[in-house]
């Protein structure tokens, strides 16, 4: 019963969330901060996620195969590489990271 109670609060949290957003008057919205601040967020937010999915392990810092695989991917967006390419690039190097290490 406790896991419905866990939902039913974090879908009514949602909805709360999605309401404060709502009743912020335009005028807060169209300042030059937080027009600059709505820009940034969701690239920090994404940088956030991947760096926690690459390295951390529980409570531990991992350097593995997805450090490697991340690396890689970065060489290839500096070097201009398309989308598709880079995740084909950082998928291969994971894997074969993988390969080499058993």
């Amino acid at each position: 019963m406790s896991t419905w109670v866990a939902i039913v609060a974090t879908c009514a949290g949602c909805y709360l969330v999605k309401l404060a957003g709502l009743l912020v008057p335009a005028g807060v919205l169209e300042r030059p901060l937080v027009r600059r601040l709505a820009g940034l967020l969701p690239v920090a937010l994404l940088a956030a996620l991947t760096a926690q999915q690459t390295f951390a392990d529980g409570h531990a810092l991992a350097l593995d195969a997805r450090a490697a695989g991340l690396a890689a991917a970065a060489v290839a967006l500096v070097l201009r590489a398309p989308f598709l390419l880079v995740v084909a690039v950082a998928v291969g190097v994971t894997a074969g990271v993988r390969a080499l290490g058993g």
